[in-house]
């Protein structure tokens, strides 16, 4: 009977043992597939982050969190958009410069030789033949921008290419003239409508202006033929040319004796 009994007993552990394998290995079972389940569930977390997860970055000793995806591809293109505007802006702004030396560097500084080396400033087309007092004539609002080594002495009064000096003394028609050539130039020669306004403007007396009547011709001091007159309708009889300032400068020169003291005007070119 005893050794039944032992028999039994080894029987009952043998089983005992096999039944806590089978439940040791279950268990293992069961642990391994949540392992896996949880590492599957992790990786698809990863690949599918949410919008709210923030990765952290170290900026020194403190963490600086950043939002990834969207926000990093607007700020690279808000970078781009203002390099390329600034990139567009040192063009244009090169390119101005490069202007305004060209313009500096077409600037003349040398004194011109004669009337025909002088540039004019126009948009006006003249023929070849076309002077600058024919040019004053048919343009009047023409403005040149001749310029001149020579300034107008002292006293005297700039208009176009000649320099006007009114006396403030009295002299006859022969010392007028001479009292001018001493000055290097001579009475008023008046060969165009702005220049007979001109003088009109800055006067106010009578005075004796560079004409003088030789037998029937009427005669510039430069021996040039009288062309365009502004008499008075009502005149003294005299040989030599009066501008009278106080009246309207469409007529208003008279005639008077050479022999007479009157004021004068002078002229000289630049």
């Amino acid at each position: 009977m005893e050794m039944l009994d032992i028999a039994t007993e080894g029987e009952k552990n043998v089983e005992d043992k096999g039944e806590l394998m089978v439940q040791a290995k279950t268990e293992g079972t069961e642990n391994l597939n949540k392992k896996e389940e949880a590492e599957s569930n992790e990786y698809s977390k990863l690949q599918s982050p949410s919008e709210d997860i923030y990765s952290e970055a170290f900026y020194g000793d403190t963490p600086v969190k950043a939002r990834p995806g969207k926000q990093t591809e607007g700020n690279t293109g808000l970078y781009r958009a203002v390099c390329i505007f600034l990139t567009i802006l040192c063009l244009v702004l090169l390119l101005v410069i490069i202007v305004l030396c060209l313009k500096l560097q077409t600037g003349s500084t040398v004194c011109p030789v004669g009337e025909d080396s002088t540039a004019m400033d126009t948009t006006i087309t003249l023929g070849p033949k076309c002077s600058y007092e024919q040019c004053q004539d048919r343009f009047p609002n023409f403005q040149s921008q001749r310029r001149s080594c020579q300034e107008c002495p002292k006293g005297w009064l700039t208009f176009g290419q000649w320099c006007f000096y009114l006396s403030t003394f009295r002299l006859s028609w022969d010392e007028s003239q001479r009292n001018c050539s001493t000055k290097g130039g001579s009475l008023a020669v008046i060969s165009n409508q702005r220049t007979q306004r001109f003088l009109t403007m800055e006067g106010n007396m009578k005075y004796w202006i560079g004409l003088r009547q030789t037998g029937d011709t009427w005669t510039w001091v430069n021996n040039t033929v009288l062309r365009q007159s502004y008499w008075a309708d009502v005149t003294p009889e005299g040989d030599c040319g009066i501008l009278s300032s106080g009246n309207q400068p469409v007529k208003n020169w008279i005639k008077a004796p050479c022999q007479h003291y009157l004021y004068f005007i002078c002229q000289l070119k630049l």
